[in-house]
């Protein structure tokens, strides 16, 4: 049997890509492994990012992001593109693999339901979790998905935001005047976008595509992110002619926004030339958007897959606003997935402007 997945730990600010190389490789050799082994690509996809989540690393899963209360909130979301199922779950903090349930809840959308009523698509909170645990998946006390990473991330930002507040308070207090601390934080904070996605194609031709994340860190508790938001966070669609899969990550409001992942793969359906229509739906859909803050910077990436079934060939592509990427990928017929820690032209503004870049690939039946 045959196959293709990619893989990516988030776009962001990259100081030492080694420590996702290693997972990154897993998460791809294990997938290919379920499409060698006959599993469609949700089932791929889905053991890719339940890899991704178990590292720690990551900002998905265990090392998840934490609230500003210091709880861990996750999302989670994957499409199938055969059948254009979505299913995802946010707000949850019991559940050990969100992607998991995002994929039960996506399973569920092709079942009948008792008096005709209408599968849910998206779940939230304690009625998801209730719901995960009905299903079948593993189930964990909160704690457990808190990584040190996270504990330190949060102590470190969460003093720096307290500080902040306390000055703007005495300020407000007081007719003397009191040095407010330069919001260089805000900064550090949105080059740290490692969430985590895969997108997939197995040997039918059918396509998948699947996020996870904790979301940003010291987020407000109970927001949800473009991981959980349908359009936003992935996309999948198969035709005859072409099946695109793609899963995004980066400011999630401003993802959330623009539907960038749908709005990636209807522009690859409008243009012959795959780089082409990823920088110019990078370009006009999101750094141009009129719906997004004109003097900010916005940052994104996304990991896309395209894959024409008439020759059995397809390409893989990244492209990012931010700093730095890292995606890896790998066909049925690769010994070893290839690693690739894309960066912005040092020519580039990050948030600013955008890198596009990819690799064909033939899938051998």
């Amino acid at each position: 049997m045959a196959g293709f997945v990619a893989v990516h730990t988030g776009a962001g600010n990259c100081i030492d890509e080694t420590k996702y190389q290693r997972v990154i490789k897993e998460a791809c050799m294990r997938a290919t492994d379920i499409l060698r082994s006959g599993g469609s690509a949700v089932d791929a996809c889905e053991a890719a990012i339940v890899r991704l989540e178990n590292c720690g690393y990551t900002n998905a899963g265990f090392g998840s992001n934490l609230c500003l209360d210091g709880s861990v909130q996750c999302d989670a979301a994957i499409m199938d593109g055969s059948t254009l199922n979505f299913g995802a779950c946010t707000n949850v903090s019991r559940v050990k693999n969100p992607i998991q349930l995002a994929r039960r809840i996506c399973d569920a959308q092709g079942s009948p339901q008792l008096l005709e009523r209408i599968p849910p698509m998206i779940l939230a909170g304690t009625g998801a979790e209730r719901y995960a645990d009905e299903v079948g998946c593993s189930m964990v006390d909160p704690s457990v998905l808190i990584s040190s990473k996270a504990k330190f991330q949060f102590n470190h930002y969460k003093s720096k935001y307290d500080m902040v507040v306390n000055c703007r308070s005495a300020k407000a207090a007081s007719e003397e005047p009191v040095p407010v601390p330069e919001p260089g934080a805000e900064v550090e904070l949105a080059a740290a976008l490692d969430t985590v996605g895969a997108v997939c194609v197995d040997g039918a031709g059918n396509t998948a595509a699947g996020c996870s994340s904790g979301g940003i860190l010291l987020k407000v508790p109970g927001r949800v992110g473009q991981a959980a938001t349908y359009g936003a966070g992935c996309w999948a669609t198969d035709t005859d002619k072409l099946a695109v899969a793609t899963c995004t990550t980066g400011n999630g409001e401003y993802l959330m926004k623009t539907l960038l992942a749908r709005e990636i793969c209807n522009g690859a359906f409008s243009n012959d030339c795959a780089v082409t229509s990823l920088h110019r739906t990078f370009k006009q859909k999101f750094l141009d958007s009129p719906l997004l803050p004109r003097q900010q910077d916005l940052y994104a990436g996304a990991l896309t897959l395209l894959y024409s079934p008439g020759q059995s060939s397809g390409e893989v592509m990244w492209s990012h606003t931010t700093q730095s990427f890292c995606v890896g990928y790998m066909g049925t017929s690769q010994r070893a997935p290839k690693f690739v820690h894309s960066l912005l032209p040092t020519y580039s503004v990050p948030g600013r402007s955008c890198v596009v870049n990819g690799q064909n690939f033939h899938l051998r039946i």
